[in-house]
């Protein structure tokens, strides 16, 4: 029983450890769609900013995602 245990628990962390990644992962596209708006009118160049934010934004949320996974990973 004791040799069971140790094998049980390294399953529930693989398994806490997917469902925070899916939880960080929904967390992220719920403030994407937060973020989305329309906004009519807009020039060429408020586009290319726009592309630009986003594309950052889109970095940081990786590498926060990256950061989140390592520091799970390490706990382990």
């Amino acid at each position: 029983m004791d040799d069971d245990l140790p094998e049980s628990v390294k399953k529930c962390l693989d398994i806490l450890e997917e469902n925070v990644e899916i939880l960080a992962n929904l967390e992220y596209d719920l403030d994407d769609e937060k973020n989305d708006e329309l906004t009519p009118d807009m020039e060429l160049h408020d586009l290319f900013d726009m592309t630009e934010d986003v594309a950052e934004s889109a970095r940081i949320k990786r590498a926060e995602s990256n950061f989140t996974r390592r520091q799970a990973e390490d706990s382990l």
